[in-house]
């Protein structure tokens, strides 16, 4: 009998970080909602937070079709229009 052990070792691989952002103060954020339950009231609360706490501003909260789906690139080019950062998605 032969047996095949089909798990692989991780491969490490480097990935380029956007720059972290100092101070949140004046920015402004986009919200992705991403359709699964509670997101958009997860991230309506999460904007309300950053407002109050670090002086942001949201910008808009937009919905993916799904969340296995991609933003269109035309809400993507709304949000950098319009936004300095974005927060996208929460899970269920």
């Amino acid at each position: 009998m032969k047996l095949f052990d089909p798990t692989t070792p991780p491969v490490a691989r480097a990935i380029n970080l956007a720059p972290r952002l100092g101070d949140l103060r004046g920015l402004r954020v986009g919200l992705v909602e991403n359709t699964k339950f509670n997101s958009d009231a997860i991230l309506a609360r999460l904007g309300e937070r950053l407002a109050r706490e670090h002086g942001v501003t949201v910008s808009r909260m937009i919905r993916k079709r799904s969340a296995s789906h991609a933003v269109t690139e035309e809400a993507a080019d709304a949000l950098r229009r319009i936004s300095d950062f974005v927060v996208s998605g929460v899970g269920d």
